[in-house]
């Protein structure tokens, strides 16, 4: 006879005194703000967080570097998303008289720089189901307990704050024109457009980000995957992965040429499977991202961030996988419309502007 198979349970709840003080600390706030991280997409919480933000009628901010979308980006309390970068997310949460970080570090910085924000008083809460992270946490309060348990028991213990003033809804931008070279806000915006509703994206173009987080807005729960650090070759695996994990859905792949050109091969794995992933290659002929970090540091260009001469339609075809090459934007509806209905695997390369970004100071 077959032993019965083991359950084991995984929730914990949080002390029930602390979240009383927690829920009192974001009642008497004037401006209370959350900072969203990806434990809770991870943990299927993002209706959860939803309910707790609008009972609190309280901002809400993607933490640094989040490698999941954990809000509805289109939400009226969503604010933003904060950069890795110290100066930047004081900038962006100056206004908060109270800081309640969920799901996230306390904070994830990419570049160096003493934020102020962690030497003004400004009362920091953290909620997290990890206590490496509760340790690392160089400032404030923390209450370890499993999303589910700490959002529900958060919930409850809001009292209804109807005289707080509603903090304003994010700005959206208009939609941006074509024009040639491509600028990749035109190409993501019209991405954003043609993409099934329940697409998933694997993002690595850390070069685009600020023009991703304004011009493809994702709508929170399973919709948003992108490496957690600076990782370079997480995206076109991690698309695979994803495509297996979740038939039916389609997949778009978005990367940068240069971090595409470190797993380039999982375009042969998708092929082989026949996979429903559309890889959308930006390629602005290098490694945007350390163009930015060079500027940033006053180097002058230095040696080997240039990737001239990169063939991905041949690339991809020599895998076994379609591919077409965009550089007029009058094309960009046609050819990722056809790109985005293919059966198997479909790759546009969009040769873009090579315009340096700034990485670290926007905030929104």
């Amino acid at each position: 006879m077959a032993p019965p198979v083991r359950h084991i349970a995984t929730e914990f709840a949080p002390d029930p005194a602390a979240i009383v003080r927690l829920g009192a600390a974001i009642a008497s706030a004037r401006r209370p703000v959350f900072v969203v991280g990806p434990e809770i997409d991870r943990s299927f919480c993002v209706d959860a967080m939803i309910a707790v933000a609008e009972r609190a009628r309280a901002a809400v901010w993607a933490s640094p570097m989040s490698s999941r979308s954990s809000f509805p980006e289109l939400h009226p309390r969503f604010a933003g998303f904060l950069p890795a970068a110290p100066g930047g997310l004081a900038r962006a949460l100056r206004d908060a008289d109270l800081i309640v970080v969920i799901g996230a570090p306390v904070f994830t910085f990419h570049v160096e720089g003493q934020c102020e924000l962690l030497d003004d008083g400004t009362p920091v809460w953290q909620i997290t189901d990890d206590p490496t992270e509760a340790a690392s946490a160089a400032v404030g309060d923390t209450i370890i307990s499993t999303l589910p348990k700490a959002l529900v028991a958060l919930q409850a213990a809001l009292p209804a704050v109807a005289k707080r003033e509603m903090p304003a809804a994010r700005t959206r931008p208009a939609a941006p024109a074509a024009q040639n070279p491509i600028p990749p806000t035109y190409a993501l915006s019209r991405l954003s457009a043609l993409m099934p509703r329940d697409a998933i994206v694997v993002e690595e173009a850390p070069s685009h980000r600020p023009a991703i987080q304004q011009f493809l807005p994702r709508p929170g729960a399973d919709s948003f995957y992108t490496m957690a650090s600076g990782g370079l070759g997480y995206s076109l695996p991690a698309s695979v992965g994803v495509a297996l994990a979740r038939p039916g859905r389609r997949i778009v792949a978005l990367i940068g040429d240069g971090s595409a050109m470190y797993c380039i091969q999982a375009i042969w794995t998708a092929a082989q499977r026949q996979l429903p992933i559309t890889f959308v290659i930006m390629n602005n002929s290098g490694y945007g991202a350390m163009r930015a970090f060079s500027r940033l540091m006053q180097a002058h260009h230095p040696p080997g961030i240039d990737l001239p001469g990169l063939d991905f339609v041949a690339l991809a075809r020599g895998m076994g996988c379609a591919g077409q090459r965009l550089t007029d934007a009058g094309d960009v509806d046609r050819i990722l419309s056809e790109a985005l209905a293919s059966r198997g695997p479909a790759l546009v390369e969009i040769a873009v502007d090579d315009a340096t970004t700034d990485l670290f100071s926007h905030s929104r």
